[in-house]
C-alpha cells in the first residue's frame, strides 16, 4: 500500500452551518500537508442504498422521479437513505418495497459508490435483487414517482444518449453490464425471512 501521508489533511475543528430536515452542512478547519490551515465545507450524510431489481423476463425495475435541484424528471434505479440504526440490506428491502411494491427472494451486495466526494461523505451501497414478487407500494407522503421496467439494452442506450445522467444509475448500469457478461460475479443469498422480509422495515 502506498504511503499517502503527504496528501492527508488533519481535522482541527468543526462548525455547524445548517441542520435541516434533509441536509446537515458543516465547515471543518484542517491542517494541510504543508502545515497551512484551510476550511472544508461539506454535507454529512447517513448513507444510502440503490437496488438493481432483476425481473424474470430479463428487464430491470426503474423509476422516473422529478428532482427539484435539476428541475427535471430523472430516470433512476430505486434508492433511498438509511434510517438511523438501519442496516444496509434492511434499507434496500424497505426502499424496494416502498417505492416499487416489489419484494425479492434473493439479494446480492455488489459494491459501494461515493457520488459526490468533493462536497459530501455520502456512500451508496449497491444491491442486486432477483426473484421479485409484486405487491403494493408504500410511498412516503409527498413522494411521487413512476415505476417501469426496461431492458438492459434500453438502459445502456439512455446512458449513452444522455437521457440518464444520474450518477448512481450510470454506475448501476455498468455493474449490470459486467454481471450479465459474467465478468463480475455476485454473492447471491436468500432474503432473510423470505421474500416478504422487506415488509418488516427496519
Amino acid at each position: 500500500m502506498a504511503d499517502d501521508s503527504h496528501l492527508r489533511e488533519t481535522p482541527l475543528s468543526r462548525t455547524e452551518l445548517l441542520r435541516g430536515h434533509f441536509l446537515h452542512v458543516v465547515r471543518d478547519t484542517v491542517r494541510m500537508p504543508d502545515g497551512a490551515q484551510a476550511t472544508r465545507e461539506f454535507v454529512l450524510h447517513p448513507g444510502a442504498v440503490m437496488v438493481i431489481g432483476l425481473l424474470d423476463d430479463g428487464r430491470v425495475v426503474m423509476e422516473r422521479q422529478f428532482r427539484h435541484p435539476m428541475q427535471a424528471v430523472m430516470i433512476e434505479f430505486p434508492a433511498g437513505k438509511l434510517d438511523a440504526g438501519e442496516g444496509s440490506l434492511a434499507c434496500a428491502q424497505r426502499e424496494l418495497l416502498e417505492e416499487t411494491g416489489y419484494s425479492a427472494r434473493e439479494w446480492a451486495f455488489a459494491g459501494r459508490l461515493a457520488p459526490t466526494i468533493a462536497y459530501s461523505d455520502e456512500v451508496i451501497d449497491i444491491w442486486f435483487a432477483r426473484g421479485l414478487t409484486l405487491g403494493e407500494r408504500r410511498l412516503d407522503e409527498g413522494e411521487f414517482l413512476d415505476v417501469f421496467a426496461a431492458t438492459p439494452a434500453e438502459l445502456q442506450a439512455w446512458c449513452f444518449s444522455g437521457e440518464v445522467i444520474d450518477c448512481k444509475t450510470l454506475i448501476g448500469s455498468m455493474w449490470l453490464q459486467n454481471v450479465q457478461r459474467g465478468e463480475w460475479v455476485l454473492p447471491w443469498a436468500a432474503s432473510p425471512g423470505g421474500a416478504d422480509a422487506g415488509e418488516s422495515g427496519t
